[in-house]
């Protein structure tokens, strides 16, 4: 199965055939989508003016698009560098099980939809990797009230028994799932009554 480099290799050919660098575009955002497959591409069309069904996209338009997909992918692998690095010296300092707020982290290896978007077609207008830099600033930060991306102090909570990476609370702003471990126990907390009394109006 071909690696998200091998892929980017193909999107860049201009010997292949249009719908096949297309194809291949797609088929990197199943090795790396920060949003969720759906929404990253719906991101990088909207960013890029293509169309999401087109088969034989502008090469220009291709190409920006993998740019930017590229740039949020060093981003995220920076971090995971940095991470692992901090793990291995955790571990030899003997603290061999990984804290709580690393749960989140664990669970999202590889960067796919590390910012997950709950709605595919509602999602930061910023780039990916403008993106990512401000959730690692907000994990290396103290817990905030608001979300780290947009600064949107509006979060609602979105249950999910399913103890995925990305249930939790949703900014209304920019629409992510924002990680538990950024959030304040109070604006969890206030996520959650919002949310209960928004059930509680419906029935």
């Amino acid at each position: 199965m071909a690696g998200f480099r091998s892929l980017a290799r193909q999107v860049r050919d201009p010997r292949c055939d249009l719908a096949l660098r297309r194809y291949s575009l797609r088929k990197c955002l199943e090795r790396f989508a920060p949003y969720g497959h759906r929404a990253t591409w719906d991101h990088l069309c909207a960013r890029h003016g293509m169309e999401p069904e087109d088969r034989s996209p502008d090469p220009v338009r291709l190409m920006a698009a993998l740019d930017e997909l590229e740039e949020a992918r060093a981003v995220w692998l920076a971090y995971e560098g940095e991470f692992a690095e901090r793990r291995r010296r955790e571990k030899h300092d003997g603290l061999r099980r990984p804290g709580s707020f690393d749960d989140w982290h664990r669970r999202t290896w590889g960067g796919n939809g590390v910012a997950r978007c709950d709605d595919p077609a509602v999602h930061p207008s910023e780039s990916l990797a403008e993106v990512l830099r401000r959730l690692i600033s907000g994990l290396q930060s103290e817990p905030s009230a608001a979300c780290p991306v947009c600064a949107e102090p509006g979060i609602v909570w979105r249950p999910d028994l399913s103890n995925e990476p990305w249930s939790g609370p949703v900014c209304r702003g920019c629409g992510i799932v924002v990680p538990q471990p950024l959030l304040t126990p109070e604006a969890l907390a206030r996520a959650k009554r919002t949310r209960l009394k928004e059930l509680a109006s419906v029935a």
